[in-house]
């Protein structure tokens, strides 16, 4: 008689738990992703090759064992689904390509007023850009260049699998598919914050302005981060997440102060503007499920028909 009384109970319980092994899994994979920066003791700036280089081992080998945090996570939250790890991560090859395309399609419609702005301050307009883009020499260059290796390789692809890959599929079984996407962002932002330690280490600038610029970063971050996040619940994929990441490294923050201060503001402006209507139109069409099919991290969530 008492085991109906006491099932519920034992079922918020094992809920609670649950809850509490996701997010101190999370919080782990965060501050080893973090830590890893810092094993290295060095008085040279973040951006020396032989730092960077170091930092990129330590995030990399960190990325390659998160595969394995998340095959102990699903053994300590007792978490059973027929996908292997890899495929909750998003690693696999089923509809791989749109995975890659379409997602970097509608971040560069995001990006279609600054894309232009650049093309109309180039002396050759659209063809300068084009050019530019294709050069093969460039390409060369910047295979050389260990600071593009760290921006536009290393960091998309290690963060994009340690904080989407690995926390998302962590997340959903506690918080949901739609709670995860802003959850997971929030841990992706706050892991930004080490930037303070070496902005004080070099004496660049005062405590404040060093706090103000590590909050618009923290925010951001954050943004970016639940979109890279809303990315892969809808595809299924890391890969679109790690492309977009990739461009949108490449591109920075929109100029808007500049933009303003254009002598073809209006045209400038315009599409600035269509770049983000295009963008909020076009949002759920290209992350339609029906590009991707099933989304195996989908599988994890209570309502997976619903969520999903």
């Amino acid at each position: 008689m008492t085991e109906p009384e006491h099932g519920p109970i034992m079922r918020e319980e094992h809920t609670q738990t649950r809850c509490r092994v996701c997010v101190l899994s999370c919080l782990l994979l965060a501050c080893l992703y973090v830590g890893s920066l810092y094993v290295w003791r060095s008085s040279l700036p973040r951006d020396h090759p032989s730092v960077i280089k170091r930092r990129c081992a330590s995030v990399l080998l960190v990325s390659a064992l998160s595969p394995a945090m998340v095959k102990l996570w699903m053994h300590w939250a007792d978490v059973r689904v027929e996908a292997s790890v890899w495929e909750l991560m998003g690693v696999r090859l089923e509809s791989l390509v749109p995975a890659a395309i379409l997602p970097l399609l509608l971040t560069m419609v995001f990006y279609l007023g600054p894309l232009v702005h650049s093309a109309m301050d180039n002396p050759k307009g659209l063809t300068g850009e084009l050019q530019s883009a294709l050069d093969v020499q460039s390409w060369r260059l910047c295979v050389g260049d260990a600071v593009w290796l760290r921006n536009q390789v290393v960091a998309p692809v290690t963060e994009e699998l340690v904080f989407r890959g690995a926390m998302l599929p962590m997340l959903v079984p506690c918080t949901g598919p739609t709670a995860a996407i802003f959850t997971a962002p929030l841990f992706f932002g706050v892991a930004h914050f080490h930037h303070i330690i070496d902005q004080r280490r070099l004496h660049k600038d005062s405590m404040s302005a060093i706090l103000l610029v590590s909050g618009m970063q923290f925010l951001y971050t954050t943004v970016f981060g639940a979109f890279t996040a809303f990315i892969f619940m809808r595809t299924g994929h890391v890969m679109g997440p790690v492309l977009c990441h990739s461009f949108c490294n490449s591109q920075g923050l929109p100029d808007i102060s500049s933009a303003l201060q254009h002598p073809q503001r209006s045209a400038v402006l315009f599409f600035y503007l269509m770049g983000v209507l295009m963008f909020l139109v076009l949002l759920f069409p290209l992350t339609d499920t029906f590009f991707y099919g099933t989304i195996p991290v989908c599988s994890l969530a209570a309502h997976p028909a619903s969520a999903c």
